[in-house]
C-alpha cells in the first residue's frame, strides 16, 4: 500500500514539474515578444551603450591639476622674483621683480588670446596649430586628453600650460637685468612667445608634433621651457651687451637670504611643474615626484662638493645653484628615469652647470647676469640627452626591453638641436624688435643710478 502511494506520489510530482515547466516556457517567450516590441517602439539613440558617453573628468585628476597649476604660479610669484632679486644689485631688486611679474600677467593674456591656439589648437600639422583663438569653443564641459583614456577639464589644461608659457618667458630674464628697460621687455616677450615658444611647445607636446611623433622625451620641459629660456638669455645678453662696470667692479648678490627663500619656493612649486606633467593623479606622477626630490638632493651637495674639490668653500650660491641645476636636468627625465638614475642625472648636471657657470663664463666673457644660459641653458641639454640614457630599464627607467638608447639619444639631439636654432633666430628677431620700438637698453645714467628709480620711480629698500 505505502509502495502504492509512492508511486502515485512520484507520478503526480513529474506530471506537476512538467506542467509548471510548459509553463514557465510560454511566460518567457510572452515576455521575450513583448520586450521585442518594446524596444522596437523606442528610439535608437535612447539605447545608445553607456561606453558611447562622452568621458567625464575625473574629479580627482581635475583637483590635482589645480592645484599643481597654482604650484607653478608659486615658482614665479614669488619663487623666481626672489630667488632672481636676490641675486641683483639692491638698486635694481624692485626693477627684476616687476619685470618678472609683468612678464608673467602679460604671457598669461597672451596665451589664452593666441598662445593655446598656436601650441594645442584644433587644426594644424606637424609644425604649428590654429583654432580656438581667444579660447573659443571652450565651455566648462570640454575636455582635454592626459596620456591614458581619462580626460581633465580644458580649462584646467589651458591654465596649466599658461604656467609653463608664462614662467619660461621670465626665465630668459636672468640674462638681461639691470640694464633693459621695462618696456622692451614687454614687446620682447610679446614677439619671443608667439615666433619662438608657441612654435617649439608645438612641436615636442602636441601630438601632431614632429619631435612629439619621433619619440622625443621631454616629460616637462626640458626642450620647451629650459634650453629655449636658456639659449634665449644668452642671445639677448650677447645682443644687448654687458652691464656697465663687468666684469671689473664687483656684483655680489644683494640678499642670498632671499635668494635661498626663493629656491625653496622653486623646489616646492617644481613639484607642480614636473608631477603635475602627468596631467593625472597616477604612478606616473608618483615617479615623477620622487625623482623631484633625489635628482635636486644630489645635485645642490654636489655642486657644493665640486666647490670644494676645486679648492673653495661650500657656499650658500653655490647650493641654491645646485638645487637650481638639479631641478633643471631632472625636468624631462621626471617620470622617464627610476629614482638612482635621477640621482646620476643631478649630480653629473651639477658638476657639469659648474663649470659651465664658473669657467666657461669667464672664458668667453659674455654677461649672463644671473647665470640663466650656464644652469638652465646647460642643465637643459645635459637633462634632454641624459633622459636618453635614464629611460633605459637597466638603469631602472621605464623604458621596454626593446629599448635602444643609442637611437634615442639620436631622436634627444635632434630635438636639442632644433630647439637651440629656433631658440636663436627667433630670440635675435624679437631682440631686434623690441630695439626698434623701445631702444632696448637703459641710458647710462640710469644704469649707474639702477634701475628701481629709472625705470619705476621706487625703491626696493629705504
Amino acid at each position: 500500500m505505502i509502495r502504492k502511494l509512492v508511486c502515485g506520489a512520484g507520478a503526480l510530482g513529474a506530471s506537476m514539474f512538467a506542467a509548471t515547466a510548459a509553463w514557465a516556457a510560454e511566460t518567457a517567450e510572452a515576455v521575450a515578444e513583448t520586450a521585442t516590441e518594446a524596444a522596437a517602439a523606442v528610439p535608437a539613440e535612447v539605447i545608445e551603450p553607456a561606453a558611447a558617453a562622452a568621458a567625464v573628468p575625473n574629479p580627482g585628476n581635475n583637483a590635482w591639476m589645480m592645484t599643481a597649476t597654482v604650484l607653478v604660479l608659486m615658482m614665479i610669484l614669488p619663487g623666481l622674483a626672489l630667488f632672481y632679486g636676490g641675486l641683483t644689485r639692491s638698486k635694481n631688486m624692485l626693477s627684476t621683480m616687476t619685470q618678472i611679474g609683468a612678464t608673467a600677467a602679460l604671457a598669461m593674456l597672451i596665451w589664452v588670446m593666441w598662445g593655446y591656439g598656436l601650441a594645442f589648437g584644433p587644426e594644424g600639422n606637424a609644425y604649428i596649430s590654429w583654432g580656438k583663438f581667444f579660447l573659443a569653443g571652450i565651455t566648462p564641459d570640454s575636455t582635454a586628453a592626459t596620456f591614458t583614456d581619462e580626460v581633465i577639464s580644458e580649462y584646467v589644461f589651458v591654465c596649466f600650460q599658461m604656467t609653463f608659457a608664462a614662467i619660461t618667458a621670465a626665465l630668459v630674464l636672468g640674462a638681461v637685468v639691470e640694464r633693459m628697460k621695462f618696456a622692451a621687455t614687454m614687446v620682447f616677450v610679446i614677439v619671443w612667445l608667439t615666433i619662438v615658444y608657441f612654435p617649439i611647445a608645438h612641436l615636442v607636446w602636441e601630438a601632431r608634433g614632429v619631435f612629439f611623433v619621433m619619440g622625443a622625451l621631454d616629460f616637462a620641459g626640458g626642450t620647451v621651457v629650459h634650453i629655449n629660456a636658456g639659449v634665449s638669455a644668452l642671445v639677448a645678453a650677447l645682443i644687448l651687451g654687458k652691464r656697465k662696470g663687468y666684469p671689473t667692479e664687483p656684483m655680489p648678490p644683494h640678499s642670498l637670504t632671499l635668494t635661498m627663500v626663493g629656491t625653496g619656493l622653486l623646489w616646492v612649486g617644481w613639484f607642480g611643474f614636473n608631477a603635475g606633467s602627468a596631467l593625472e593623479a597616477n604612478g606616473s606622477a608618483a615617479l615623477a615626484m620622487i625623482n623631484t626630490f633625489v635628482a635636486t638632493a644630489s645635485a645642490g651637495l654636489f655642486w657644493m662638493l665640486t666647490e670644494r674639490v676645486m679648492g673653495h668653500k661650500g657656499s650658500a650660491l653655490g647650493f641654491c645653484s645646485g638645487i637650481i641645476a638639479g631641478l633643471v636636468a631632472v625636468t624631462p627625465a621626471a617620470g622617464n628615469s627610476g629614482p638612482f638614475g635621477a640621482i646620476v642625472l643631478g649630480a653629473v648636471a651639477s658638476i657639469i652647470c659648474y663649470f659651465a657657470v664658473a669657467k666657461l663664463k669667464p672664458a668667453l666673457g659674455y654677461d649672463d647676469s644671473l647665470d640663466a644660459f650656464g644652469i638652465h641653458g646647460v642643465g637643459g641639454i645635459v637633462g634632454a640627452l641624459g633622459t636618453g640614457v635614464v629611460f633605459a630599464p637597466m638603469f631602472g627607467g621605464p623604458g621596454g626591453d626593446d629599448y635602444v638608447i643609442g637611437s634615442q639619444l639620436v631622436t634627444q639631439a635632434l630635438a636639442v638641436g632644433a630647439t637651440i636654432v629656433i631658440s636663436t633666430v627667433g630670440t635675435a628677431i624679437a631682440i631686434f624688435v623690441a630695439k626698434l620700438v623701445t631702444g632696448l637698453r637703459v641710458s647710462p645714467e640710469v644704469e649707474v643710478e639702477g634701475l628701481d628709480i629709472g625705470e619705476h620711480g621706487e625703491r626696493a629698500y629705504n
